[in-house]
């Protein structure tokens, strides 16, 4: 009888070897399939990671998130925080990038997130601690080959157990099995119907300035004409691999999405695309950078609508909704924003509502 653990009864190296003995090799998989989830269930993710400096500071370059809040020591103590604070962009996608490879790296669309709240500042050095509950599962009606799960996450300090960030997602997820569908629904379970003629204000006003009271004298001004307060900012970011490729995996997302171009080539974007955070990170600091932005609040019903991949260019677009002088520190007020990430065709990829405090004039 043959000692197959002797390194000499086999030369696999030998292509014809090799490949016949690929053929019969199983494969050991990453990623749960949609059958593994059901309501209710808890799941801890490990690894946690470190959060740094170092990483919070390549997010932001890279990202052209610039406020000095996150780089330097004596804007971070003007803005009352204790020490120079990880951005909020980053956090929200390290603890994210955790949560992948037990619930999304099987592939999938991610549908969305909401209820995105930061509950206190990360510091570097934090270890964190993330877990997830299945909130919903439930049939994809437009693709039998899918499933949705919707989970709530919270990213934690795993020393001192505070929380830092909490957030509901969405994401279609492969079956093992194709479920029987009629196959009429949309991507995220819509009825399909085509959407009527918009009713667009007669005029676009945008704030004169960056201050709270700039916002808020806009959307006064806006309310009595056919107004809105909407504009568009002019940089642009061209995706390339380390955006793509680099940062997720820098927050241990595995998804073979945004790495695997061999998997990717056949799928209905052909390439692999970008992690939908830096998609989301890049269109918010298009808008920060003409904001006096004090502290990110929460976010809700952010969507992502189309693939970004390698050479699409992300713009962003703004449309203030609400005021509140009374949120907040005396030196800041509330502004809820409208948000839409668009490509280099005017294609939104990128939606959601967000709400921050920013600075008012001194």
């Amino acid at each position: 009888m043959t000692d197959w653990n002797d390194p000499g009864a086999l030369n696999c190296s030998d292509e014809d070897t090799f490949d016949a003995l690929l053929d019969r090799a199983t494969t050991r998989e990453k990623g749960n399939y949609f059958e593994f989830f059901a309501e209710g269930d808890e799941l801890s993710h490990d690894p946690g990671l470190r959060l740094s400096q170092h990483g919070s500071e390549q997010w932001m370059g890279q990202t052209l998130n610039h406020d000095p809040a996150y780089w330097r020591a004596d804007t971070a103590r003007d803005r009352d925080f204790d020490g120079v604070p990880v951005h909020p962009d980053y956090l929200l996608a390290c603890v994210m990038g955790i949560s992948v490879e037990d619930l999304s790296e099987k592939g999938g669309y991610f549908l969305g997130r909401t209820d995105v709240e930061f509950h206190r500042s990360a510091y570097p050095g934090t270890e964190l601690a993330v877990t997830s509950r299945v909130v919903d599962t439930r049939t994809s009606s437009s693709r039998p080959a899918y499933g949705i799960v919707t989970w709530e996450t919270e990213g934690r300090d795993r020393e001192t157990d505070e929380r830092l960030v909490s957030y509901e997602r969405t994401n279609m997820i492969p079956r093992r099995e194709p479920a029987a569908t009629d196959g009429s629904g949309s991507m995220a379970d819509g009825d399909g119907a085509d959407p009527a003629t918009p009713d667009l204000p007669e005029t676009l006003l945008a704030p004169d300035g960056m201050h709270f009271e700039d916002f808020r004298d806009a959307l006064e001004q806006a309310s009595e004409a056919d107004a809105a307060v909407a504009y568009r900012h002019e940089r642009g970011r061209t995706m390339d691999d380390q955006l793509v490729a680099g940062l997720p995996l820098a927050t241990l997302n595995t998804a073979r999405q945004h790495h695997n171009r061999d998997e990717m080539a056949d799928s209905p974007s052909g390439d692999i695309v970008a992690y939908g955070d830096v998609t989301r990170s890049i269109a918010l600091a298009h808008a920060r950078s003409d904001e006096a932005t004090y502290r990110e609040r929460r976010f809700e019903d952010e969507r992502f609508h189309t693939f970004v991949t390698i050479g699409d260019t992300v713009y962003g677009f703004t449309r203030v909704l609400d005021c509140d002088s009374d949120a907040g520190p005396d030196r800041t007020g509330a502004v809820t924003f409208e948000h839409v990430a668009f490509n280099q065709d005017s294609t939104p990829v990128y939606s959601g509502r967000r709400t921050a405090l920013i600075q008012r004039q001194q």
